[in-house]
């Protein structure tokens, strides 16, 4: 339902001491009277900083975000329409409430494993003169602003929000046209210049105040995706829903509103749209093991899904180089409608339990993937998941859900637990994108939502701006290093090498050919030694559209990954890695083919690496001494998880 929306936010006053509490909050019940009224929150002394003011005259509220006095988001429309209340204007203060959250967990893959959580939380309590209530709480952190809606129960459904970021019209922007798989490709425009459309949710923006991504966190069935709705000419950016009617039958807390600020390397390192969301469900992550996979749908197609021969021979070659894993696409069951999971008999059927024995005896863990459709029951549900848990399959890459409605987003709420209580991780395909989900349910090791290597319209310039836009979200199922697709991806070698480092996912699927591989030694050698989960990640070098240069550290080893669109160039770039001296291994574009170069360097020297066109290169450093002569070193033990735990205590409900 269109809801017309009043919006004036008063000028901010300048000189303002940077406190919490800028204004006297009145006393519950009280009502001040129709005055302008403001207050600031933030976390950091050189972090963003959240202004929300209150229009007297409209009770409209309004939230803008600066940074170092410099503007992030200009004074942009908050609130929200239920059935029963308006909850977007003629709202008078009540009180204000604030609280430190201050919080450590430990992820099972991304970016960082060991995470801290600081942040500021300012909740700030409203009525309509009929008496309904909203509570708008606001977090800030070093690295981000987020703000959700609380509301009581008894307001029926949800018809709207009155969210909007209004960004500086001239702000650079890289935007992704919505699409329900998330598949978009990011375009470089300005904020007002963008066509009239939908775009994904995750936007960045370049700001006077710096770099900002808009994101989202907390999402589950209690609401409905969101997507940016924009009107050329504008810097505003409406939040739409994909439901008209979000049902809400008790108490309700939306979704986090988020922006990741910060300099460009500050927003590709943040973790802030995990820190906003739930505490693990999973209190035994025993079995939950990131690695890298042999991922062979790119490298056989249906064809090889559907034979025993073909995936056990798959399995040989990850055996061969030590890869935990290996995935078995589409193919390996029969459609629905022509294999009756009803019949008590049907796992008879499969080949499936006589691979994964043969693949466990050599070390490797089985990945199968499944329809969304095949799930969509409890009884369905009930049928496979305990059945791949007792064949001692490790995880499922579930595919085609492509809605992020609230009726599929419940769907997610019920496969999450579910898939957890039989030890599956899960890969999502055709998906949601990250929002806050692996933390909360960490079995989740990676999701597709990207235009990735199977897409033939990718450009070198969307792979330099994906690590800024999707990945920082959360893990990215790319599935780079398919080297046959020669003439179907726009860039070289070398760059194709680095994506695995430069793309985190937990599974991190490979997607060349066993033979591509062999053609390419220092590829294989290299992949060889990438783990999927990381002690840390830096930008060391980087322009959306133009360069992506990241580093991720594992152990004592940085691994370095970089693509750059454009002509070819000799590439600087700062080894900010850490003192002391660094051996550093590098593979490169040659004449005839990659090529290796080693050197050692000393933390804060720069790397120079001549990048052919559309090109890129991986590296690897460690510390040197003498005698120290490669970074390579034998690959840990290949089994890719210990037996399960028990059945009980594994998800805390």
């Amino acid at each position: 339902m269109a809801v017309p929306i009043r919006t004036a936010v008063t000028a901010l006053c300048a000189g303002l001491v940077a406190t919490l509490l800028t204004t006297v909050p009145a006393r519950a019940g009280q009502d001040p009277g129709p005055r302008d009224r403001d207050w600031a929150v933030t976390a950091a002394a050189h972090g963003p900083r959240a202004r929300i003011s209150l229009d007297g005259a409209t009770g409209t509220l309004g939230l803008s975000v600066s940074r170092e006095g410099r503007t992030v988001v200009e004074p942009s429309p908050v609130g929200i329409v239920t059935e029963r209340a308006d909850l977007s204007r003629d709202l008078r203060f009540l009180r204000r409430t604030d609280r430190t959250v201050d919080e450590r967990y430990r992820a099972a893959s991304g970016k960082r494993l060991d995470r801290h959580v600081r942040m500021t939380e300012t909740r700030l309590s409203f009525a309509t003169p009929a008496g309904a209530r909203l509570d708008l709480v606001v977090r800030a952190a070093a690295d981000g602003v987020a703000y959700r809606y609380v509301l009581p129960a008894g307001y029926g459904d949800v018809l709207g929000e009155a969210s909007a970021f209004t960004l500086p019209s001239e702000a650079g922007a890289w935007l992704s046209t919505y699409r329900t798989d998330n598949e978009g490709q990011f375009a470089p425009y300005t904020a007002a210049s963008a066509p009239t459309g939908a775009y994904s949710p995750q936007a960045l923006f370049a700001t006077p105040g710096g770099y900002t991504l808009l994101a989202e966190s907390g999402l589950t069935g209690a609401y409905s995706g969101a997507r940016l709705i924009h009107t050329q000419g504008s810097g505003t950016y409406r939040v739409g829903l994909a439901d008209e009617r979000v049902e809400a039958d008790g108490p309700l807390a939306t979704p986090w509103r988020a922006l990741v600020t910060g300099d460009l390397a500050t927003v590709t390192r943040s973790t802030f749209t995990d820190d906003l969301a739930p505490a693990s469900e999973v209190a035994d992550t025993r079995w939950i093991r990131p690695g890298t996979v042999l991922w062979t749908w790119l490298a056989g197609g249906r064809a090889a899904g559907q034979s025993l021969a073909a995936q056990k021979a798959y399995v040989d070659y990850a055996a061969e180089r030590n890869w935990p894993y290996e995935a078995v696409d589409s193919g390996w069951y029969f459609k629905k409608d022509e294999w009756d999971v009803t019949d008590p008999d049907w796992q008879a059927n499969s080949w499936m339990p006589e691979l994964v024995a043969y693949a466990r005896a050599k070390g490797v863990g089985i990945i199968v993937w499944i329809h969304q459709r095949d799930l969509d029951t409890p009884e369905e549900r009930a049928r496979w998941l305990p059945t791949l848990e007792q064949w001692g399959v490790r995880g499922v890459k579930i595919d085609f859900m492509n809605s992020e409605a609230q009726s599929m987003l419940r769907w997610y709420d019920a496969v999450l637990p579910e898939t957890a209580a039989h030890h599956l991780m899960v890969d999502f395909h055709g998906s949601t994108i990250p929002k806050g989900i692996q933390r909360t349910w960490p079995h989740v090791m990676t999701l597709e939502g990207v235009g990735g290597e199977e897409k033939r319209t990718n450009t070198a310039a969307h792979l330099t701006t994906l690590p800024f836009t999707r990945n920082v979200v959360g893990s990215m199922d790319f599935t780079p290093g398919a080297f046959q697709r020669v003439g179907l991806r726009p860039n070289s070698d070398a760059a194709e090498v680095g994506l695995g480092v430069l793309y985190e996912s937990g599974l991190q699927m490979f997607a060349g050919t066993p033979a591509s591989y062999d053609e390419r030694p220092l590829a294989r050698a290299y992949f060889d030694q990438v783990p999927a989960a990381w002690d840390d990640t830096r930008l060391l070098a980087g322009r959306p559209g133009q360069e992506a240069v990241l580093a991720r550290r594992s152990g004592d080893r940085w691994f370095v990954g970089g693509v750059y669109a454009g002509a070819a160039r000799t590439a600087s770039v700062p080894l900010a890695l850490g003192p002391g001296r660094w051996l550093v291994e590098t593979v490169l574009d040659g004449a005839g083919g990659l090529v290796l170069d080693r050197r050692v360097l000393r933390g804060g020297d720069t790397l120079t690496v001549d990048v052919v066109a559309q090109g890129g290169f991986a590296a690897l450093a460690c510390p040197w001494r003498s005698g120290v002569t490669t970074c390579h070193r034998p690959h840990p033990d290949p089994d890719p998880a210990p037996p399960p735990p028990p059945l009980t205590g594994r998800v805390r409900r």
